[in-house]
């Protein structure tokens, strides 16, 4: 029985970035003998251990064999037999498919470029020195997942290129219709961790690039070619303008579910009529509509379309809230039920300044949008219910009066808070 440390640890170690978790695979085992030493099965597909003190993940040595169109459509062989190099060769990029001898690790060590005992039979090391994103051997087509590991890999490492034969195969994967075949839970698995990247937009324009994402966010696909509005540098598209905004938004270090809302907050403006473009007008209408659509062919968790569901909604209302009367403020806030979900309110704000700051010459430019917003939700907010319809009952009002009376308390508050004119 042998054991390897291998893929991302290595991989990031030598880049001398912060450590990936450790991953390691044994080699020469059965599982009958890693649960004779205490290691704890929690593999459904295929034979993987629970370290019994680190918790750490042993893979067994396995190769895999295409017997189905899609993500599971495998045949996994896991047994003794099974060399090393068969099982860094099953692996989607040459970065990933380096190995290092448990007995080589010391705790606590970086890991030196060029070391010596590590095993690199597809030249991973190669790669990283060119800065290359290159697929292990021919098998990289029967996982259409590694489409998006790819383009996920192009965010996170954002000055490697794809190797061209690699670039090819994606494209042959999709036009061979394996990107159909993709299952919602690690689509959206993906689409979150891209997002989350250092540079998001380079996922999406290579899944763009190899064709992609027509395939599997076609609503996202059609905004490139849509122009912007006059005021808004025209030469840049729509397309274009998203790109900036997702990026804005990783370098505002937004959470995932603000940058999920960034990605599909115009929608709307891939169906724009042609008569009334470049204005976009209703827009926000349509792009609810297909975000729903997205949401649900992707099963993206209820709290994250439930923000992206406002920010499509409302962010024409929030860019020029600065016009707003405090009466419409108090609209606004209730649509986006911002006096009972403030901390999503918030993340709706900073999606909208994503958005403003997207576009050339506004990167750096100041969004008092938000502050103003988050200024009339504390006022709306001080204003003590209780006693407002205390004394609307007293005054003989009942039912819709109270909750008028409150909305009149509530929007003095803003207007005081504010200097602005109540109605």
């Amino acid at each position: 029985m042998q054991t390897y440390l291998v893929g991302g640890a290595i991989r990031d170690a030598l880049l001398g970035q912060p450590g990936s978790d450790r991953d390691w695979v044994v080699v020469g085992a059965t599982p009958e003998q890693m649960a004779a030493r205490g290691f704890l099965p929690v593999g459904r597909d295929f034979p993987v251990f629970l370290h019994p003190e680190t918790r750490e993940e042993y893979a067994l040595a396995r190769t895999e064999r295409k017997s189905a169109p899609g993500y599971r459509g495998f045949v996994i062989h896991a047994a003794p037999d099974v060399t090393l190099a068969q099982d860094l060769a099953r692996r989607d990029l040459t970065i990933n498919a380096i190995a290092l001898p448990a007995e080589k690790v010391r705790d606590g060590e970086g890991l030196a470029p060029q070391h010596d005992d590590l095993i690199d039979p597809f030249h991973g090391q190669r790669d990283l020195q060119r800065r290359q994103l290159r697929h292990v051997t021919d098998a990289f087509r029967e996982d259409p997942v590694r489409i998006l590991r790819v383009a996920r890999f192009a965010a996170r490492f954002d000055d490697f290129g794809v190797a061209p034969e690699t670039m090819a195969l994606m494209r042959e994967m999709v036009a061979a219709g394996e990107a159909d075949a993709l299952v919602p839970e690690r689509v959206w698995q993906e689409l979150a961790r891209g997002l989350m990247e250092a540079k998001p937009s380079r996922m999406f324009e290579l899944l763009r690039e190899c064709g992609a994402l027509a395939v599997l966010l076609p609503e996202v696909d059609r905004l490139w070619g849509v122009p912007q509005r006059a005021e808004y540098h025209p030469e840049v598209d729509t397309g274009v303008h998203l790109m900036m905004v997702l990026d804005m938004a990783a370098r505002l270090e937004a959470p995932m579910p603000v940058r999920f809302a960034c990605l599909v907050h115009d929608l709307g403006k891939g169906t724009t009529p042609a008569d009334i473009l470049p204005r976009h007008h209703g827009h926000e209408q349509r792009s609810a509509d297909l975000l729903r659509a997205v949401c649900d062919r992707w099963r993206v968790p209820v709290e994250v379309r439930e923000l992206a569901d406002v920010v499509a909604r409302e962010h024409g209302n929030i860019h020029r809230s600065g016009e707003l009367k405090a009466a419409a403020l108090l609209r606004l806030l209730e649509r986006c039920d911002a006096i009972r979900k403030p901390e999503r309110f918030d993340q709706a704000l900073l999606a909208c300044e994503c958005d403003a700051r997207g576009r050339l010459g506004f990167e750096d430019s100041a969004y008092p949008q938000r502050e103003r917003l988050i200024a009339a939700l504390r006022a709306a907010q001080s204003v003590d219910t209780e006693p407002v319809a205390r004394a609307a009952l007293r005054a003989g009002q009942t039912g819709p009066k109270i909750g008028e009376a409150i909305a009149r308390a509530r929007v003095a508050a803003i207007a005081a808070a504010l200097g602005a004119a109540p109605s």
